[in-house]
């Protein structure tokens, strides 16, 4: 996202209840993109790049297509936002329902590799209006084009775009963006602005490109190709772009069937399977890292952004993958792998991992978080990150048949335990520093559930005995220094310790408890008062952090009490998908744990998960039309934040797997 665009956006929405002025949303329109690039195709059809934290490379920055009667100078009809969109089967083609004055226009968009089609079908006689605006390497100004007749190349750099369509353009040529006082003004400029006849430069310096072209036996394609000018030839990248747009409809349909791993049972909710798994596809990178979500907010105005690989959201999304394969049969063993690997790699000299880094090539990514990394205290890190790291590759090193990857997890994992015991306290508890929420420090139960689940999955996997009993031995050192967190008054184990003071506020992280306590249950029983209170705790944070609210039908669990954060104009705490999906597989987790002890209150919670679950699957009022979980939601019901979000999708396919391995799949409604 550029400047112009952000500044435009702001103007359009400086005074909007729910809408942060600035930003590029994806709460609405659908994604594709099942390699490196990552496009979005909004419901007016427009297109947009989010793929550099995936490739390395920026792509198109904004788009707009329309329609106009054939042989005239007629106004374009550009589409409107709102047409109804779907994805071809379970695959990544995207189809896009136009309505027009002219007729009908079908819109068709698949991401190959490092290129993207969109193929627009209509019988009405018209021809087709494109405006792509490219910023190749991330720029806005000092951009190029070359044309080579039936193409166009943008460049800066090392970055060059290409653009192509079929039938040829019948014009085509470039347009100087926004210029000075159109941005100062209060009015919005309607793009792409009209030709400037004294600026003899406009075709050539401006990543914006405008053209016409045909529809021939009721078809028109555009395409586009990012490449890397010290890797790609400009002949290769020409013809490839050129045969991109020559590809049928059925050639698209056949490639994109292709393009998502995996396979999912045959289950009732076999379709939020295959979208959850078509979800996290698209947020990964070749390395196997995953970005949070797409990067709504690059400004960095009201987030720290999203477009990068967090190790504790990724390697929970990991181990839930790892655990939904090994209970599914979903066929993921490469994916696996490839996280393992992405993980050894990017491990630092002390056993840690950095706050985030960049997916395409695990490089250090700008962070708030890095406190290992400077001088002082170690108070702004991540404790958990590092123990969500170490509890899936302990899992997965049972599994993991690569000789050369079993010996790579091996040493990372022995450093990462070296890593682990430095940050854990002699009370049992971790020591002080940032939260997973990352707004506050302290002692905090869910990084004491991650530490509890890392030190129980190392002690009971394959590894050497040293290490094994090294991580029992800190397994029930934190096991009991769990208790301090445990407040009496409100019946939960609270957000955190403070300089010795309970935090005792409601934290849906802390619900991570449960699931760090059915690992420890493999290593040693959970004794009968710890389940007592875990049971307690649950229904305590459950009934302390739900919202209902009466403006819509949304639904759910917020994410702790007393958060204010991107609130707008509403006054009380939003609903997030993460601590929702959180709580259903907060509840299968518990529900396993008691059956596993023959505890009869075991069916309450298996009711309370499938009741949660039921408001984030596809049909729920936290689930998208598109079918994304967006992480928030306002009391109106207007989704908000990272769309999709990657780690309530794999909590999703987690606890319907974890459902599903206990018999008791049966989704209830709330």
């Amino acid at each position: 996202m550029q400047l112009r665009d952000a500044l435009a956006d702001y103007k359009r929405h400086a005074d909007h209840p729910t809408r942060f002025p600035g930003e590029r949303r994806t709460t609405s329109g659908l994604f594709s993109g099942l390699r490196d690039r990552l496009v979005h195709v909004e419901t007016d059809g427009s297109v947009r790049d989010f793929g550099y934290p995936l490739s390395g490379h920026w792509g198109v920055e904004r788009s707009r297509f329309g329609v106009r009667p054939t042989g005239g100078e007629a106004a374009v009809e550009w589409f409107d936002d709102g047409a109804a969109q779907s994805y071809v089967g379970d695959s990544g083609l995207v189809v896009t329902e136009h309505e027009t004055a002219f007729g009908d226009v079908t819109q068709y968009d698949l991401t190959i590799d490092d290129a993207h089609v969109t193929r627009f079908e209509t019988e009405a006689d018209v021809e087709l209006v494109a405006f792509v605006h490219f910023h190749p390497d991330g720029r806005d100004t000092l951009v190029g084009q070359l044309t080579h007749g039936d193409a166009v190349e943008v460049y800066h750099t090392d970055e060059h775009d290409f653009v192509a369509s079929s039938p040829s353009f019948q014009t085509v040529e470039g347009r100087v963006p926004e210029q000075f006082d159109e941005l100062l003004a209060d009015s919005l400029v309607e793009l792409p602005r009209p030709r400037t006849d004294d600026r003899y430069e406009e075709g050539q310096l401006s990543g914006a490109v405008v053209g016409t072209v045909p529809f021939e036996s009721g078809s028109a394609t555009i395409g586009h190709l990012v490449t890397d000018d010290t890797e790609t030839r400009r002949g290769d990248a020409l013809e490839t772009v050129r045969s991109v747009v020559e590809l049928e409809r059925d050639e698209l349909e056949v490639r994109a069937a292709n393009g998502i791993a995996g396979t999912v049972p045959d289950h009732a909710e076999a379709g939020a399977m295959r979208d959850d798994l078509r979800v996290l596809s698209l947020l990964s990178g070749p390395l196997g890292l995953r970005i949070a979500g797409p990067d709504f907010d690059p400004y960095y105005a009201y987030s720290g952004g999203y477009g990068y690989t967090w190790f504790r959201d990724d390697a929970e999304i990991s181990r839930f993958l790892f655990e939904s394969d090994e209970r599914l049969g979903l066929d993921l063993d490469d994916w696996h792998a490839r996280s393992a690997r992405a993980y050894c790699r990017t491990q630092r000299d002390d056993g840690s991992w950095p706050h985030r880094v960049w997916p395409f090539d695990g490089s250090l990514a700008p962070g708030w978080a890095n406190a290992r990394l400077e001088s002082g205290d170690d108070a702004d890190y991540q404790a958990d990150q590092t123990g969500s790291v170490i509890a899936f590759l302990a899992s997965y090193y049972g599994e993991c048949e690569d000789e050369a990857l079993r010996a790579d997890i091996e040493a990372t994992l022995e450093t990462a335990l070296d890593s682990l015991d430095d940050t854990l306290g002699e009370d049992g508890l971790p020591v002080n520093c940032q939260n997973a929420w990352e707004n506050m420090t302290g002692r905090f139960s869910h990084t004491a559930a991650t530490f509890l689940e890392a030190y129980a999955a190392l002690a009971t996997s394959s590894l050497d005995d040293d290490l094994t009993g090294r991580a029992a031995e800190r397994a029930r050192e934190v096991y009991d220094g769990i208790d301090l967190l445990w407040s009496d008054e409100r019946e939960c184990y609270g957000l955190r310790l403070e300089d010795g003071e309970l935090d005792d506020r409601y934290d849906s992280a802390a619900l991570a408890l449960v699931s760090a306590h059915r690992a420890y249950d493999r290593l040693e029983r959970v004794d009968d008062d710890r389940l007592d209170r875990l049971v307690t705790h649950v229904e305590s944070v459950f009934d302390g952090l739900w919202h209902d609210p009466d403006e819509s039908d949304v639904k759910g669990l917020v994410r702790f009490e007393g958060d204010d954060w991107r609130m707008r104009e509403q006054s009380s705490e939003k609903i997030w998908t993460v601590s929702t999906a959180w709580g259903a597989n907060a509840a299968v987790e518990l529900g396993a744990l008691l059956a596993a002890h023959d505890d009869e209150r075991a069916g309450d919670f298996f009711d309370e998960s499938r009741s949660l679950l039921s408001l984030v699957l596809p049909d729920g009022p936290l689930c998208t039309d598109e079918g994304y979980l967006a992480e928030q939601f306002f009391d109106d019901g207007t989704p908000d934040s990272a769309t999709p979000l990657g780690w309530p999708h794999a909590l999703r396919l987690a606890t319907l797997a974890t459902l599903a391995e206990e018999g008791v799949d049966e989704v209830q409604t709330v």
